[in-house]
C-alpha cells in the first residue's frame, strides 16, 4: 500500500477512535494522564502493525482490544502499584504552607534539571521521572550502558553543585 495513503488512513483512524479510547482506558486505570499515555502506546503499536491488521473484527473492537490489554498490563506494573502505596499510604495531607514549600522545591529541581545539557538531561529524566533501567535508556537513546551510567553520574554531579547555590544541601548530603 501507498505509505502516503497509509498515512492519511492512520492519522484519520487516530482522530475517530482516540475520545473513544481514552474514556475507555480511563475506565480501567482512573488517571486521565495514564490513559493519555496509554492510548498514545495503542496507536503507536497500531502504527507499526498497520499493514498487517486483518478485518476480521471491527477496527474498533481491535483498537479496543489493543487498550483493555495495555490498561491490564500498566494495572500489573510495578511503576502502577508504587504510585498507589506512595499516593495512599506515604503522603499525608499536607497543610497550606508545607504544601507550598514542597511545590516550590519541585520547582527549583525541575529548573535545575531543565538548566542540565541535553544529554545530561534526557538520561535524568528516563531514569528518574519515566523510571526506565539503565538498560532501556541506553536501548533508547542507542548508546552503551557505561555512557547511560556515567551520564546519570556527571548529571548527578552538575545538578549537586547546581542545587548547593540554592541551599539544598541538607537534601543532597552523601
Amino acid at each position: 500500500m501507498n505509505r502516503f495513503l497509509a498515512e492519511q488512513q492512520f492519522q484519520h483512524v487516530m482522530k475517530e477512535y482516540t475520545d473513544y479510547l481514552l474514556k475507555l482506558a480511563y475506565l480501567y486505570i482512573k488517571d486521565w494522564s495514564a490513559a493519555e499515555d496509554i492510548v498514545q502506546d495503542v496507536f503507536l503499536t497500531f502504527y507499526q502493525k498497520f499493514e498487517q491488521f486483518e478485518a476480521r473484527s471491527s477496527l474498533k473492537t481491535y483498537l479496543a482490544k489493543i487498550t483493555i490489554n495495555k490498561c491490564k498490563d500498566y494495572l500489573k506494573s510495578w511503576r502502577y502499584r508504587k504510585q498507589v502505596l506512595t499516593n495512599n499510604f506515604f503522603n499525608p495531607v499536607k497543610k497550606g504552607r508545607d504544601r507550598i514549600i514542597e511545590e516550590n522545591e519541585k520547582l527549583e529541581l525541575a529548573e535545575a534539571v531543565l538548566q542540565l545539557p541535553l544529554k545530561y538531561r534526557e538520561v535524568i529524566i528516563y531514569y528518574y521521572f519515566e523510571e526506565l533501567s539503565v538498560l532501556e535508556i541506553s536501548q533508547l537513546l542507542s548508546i552503551p550502558d557505561n555512557t547511560v551510567k556515567t551520564r546519570l553520574r556527571k548529571a548527578r554531579s552538575l545538578l549537586k553543585v547546581q542545587l548547593k547555590e540554592n541551599e539544598w544541601e541538607v537534601l543532597i548530603h552523601e
